[in-house]
């Protein structure tokens, strides 16, 4: 009996581990998906944030991208144009990835969510989606001035780097969040 259970045990662990190295591999893949746009690179990463974690809920979704950024830090290039982790990090773009971060476990929180309708269930994924863009903007913006401020408050407005690292994003990125909210109704079955 006792060895029956170690069984179960490690067959739970080795689906915790397997599922979410599936979403750090998600995540990496469409980090390299990049198209150079200015200061911040247009990518999939909001995507695969997004239906990492409406797909594997609050914990798993979070340890997803905690894993991912980690791997960065010690140098595996997981991170858009294979830069190095620290270089990435304390980049233009760095507070995007910390943002992550925080919008995983914002749609993970709808994957508990006692809506059954899959119409319905899309739109609540959706909106919790773009909640957690919105604290990604934030964590981005907001890190994007520090860098190409250097301290100097007067160096770029907020508005000019809403111009640069928002707007143009907006349109997109709202049709990838979409996109990942259907993705995980059509497979949140075969994820437990």
């Amino acid at each position: 009996m006792k060895r029956e259970s170690t069984k179960k045990i490690a067959r739970g662990a080795a689906r915790e581990i397997s599922l979410i190295a599936l979403g750090v591999a998600l995540i990496t893949v469409c980090a390299w998906i990049s198209i150079p746009v200015g200061e911040v690179p247009f990518t999939l990463q909001t995507f695969a944030v997004a239906a990492v974690g409406g797909l594997l809920g609050v914990r798993r979704g979070t340890l997803a991208v905690l894993v991912y950024i980690l791997m960065g830090l010690v140098g595996v290039p997981v991170f858009t144009g294979f830069r190095p982790g620290i270089v990435a990090l304390m980049g233009a773009t760095g507070g995007y990835i910390v943002g992550f971060l925080f919008a995983a476990p914002i749609s993970g929180a709808a994957k508990s969510l006692p809506v059954k309708r899959n119409a319905a269930r899309v739109a609540v994924l959706w909106a919790m989606n773009l909640l957690g863009l919105a604290v990604c903007y934030f964590f981005g913006t907001a890190w994007f001035l520090v860098v190409l401020g250097g301290g100097n408050a007067g160096a770029m407005g907020l508005g000019a780097a809403l111009m640069l690292c928002v707007v143009p994003y907006i349109v997109p990125d709202c049709i990838k969040l979409f996109l990942a909210a259907l993705l995980t109704v059509r497979l949140e079955k075969y994820v437990k």
